[in-house]
């Protein structure tokens, strides 16, 4: 049973490189850029070197539907979020967002999943990049018609 569990392993791992091996990038220099399903697309036009600018520091941006983590406000590069230690807490800790102006960590952070409530952030909300996000100033790759639903406002 070992060496047929080991062979089936061995089979599909040569049949995923073969595959991936098989496959080569479409380049901008042989004919454009394709989709994924073979279409042509055009690269979005950029205005500076940095496509992604980072907005600086402003007002919260406003969101677009119920329960939407807000979107940071700010760059982050080089922010450190470890175990042991999280940069965001600097400004946004319920001790300190008075004093740096920030928004303060929200309530549901301090909560596990069963409800019970906690003296500290929660582990499964510690990493703020898991669901909040650094706006940027970039052209949409495609067209959006998003429309938030008016009556939830």
């Amino acid at each position: 049973m070992k060496n047929k569990s080991r062979l089936f392993t061995a089979a599909l791992a040569a049949a995923l490189m073969a595959t991936t091996l098989s496959w080569a990038p479409v380049h901008a220099s042989e004919g454009g850029l394709k989709s994924l399903r073979g279409a042509a697309i055009q690269a979005p036009e950029t205005e500076s070197a940095d496509p992604f600018k980072t907005m600086k520091d402003s007002a919260p941006i406003e969101r677009d539907y119920v329960q939407q983590p807000p979107l940071i406000p700010h760059k982050v590069e080089g922010y450190n979020v470890t175990m042991k230690y999280n940069k965001c807490m600097d400004c946004h800790s319920w001790t300190r967002y008075k004093e740096t102006g920030a928004t303060k960590v929200s309530l549901t952070h301090f909560k596990t999943r069963d409800g019970q409530e906690l003296s500290n952030i929660s582990p499964r909300r510690y990493f703020c990049q898991q669901c909040h996000v650094p706006q940027v100033d970039a052209k949409p790759l495609v067209a959006n018609k998003f429309k938030p639903a008016e009556g939830i406002r």
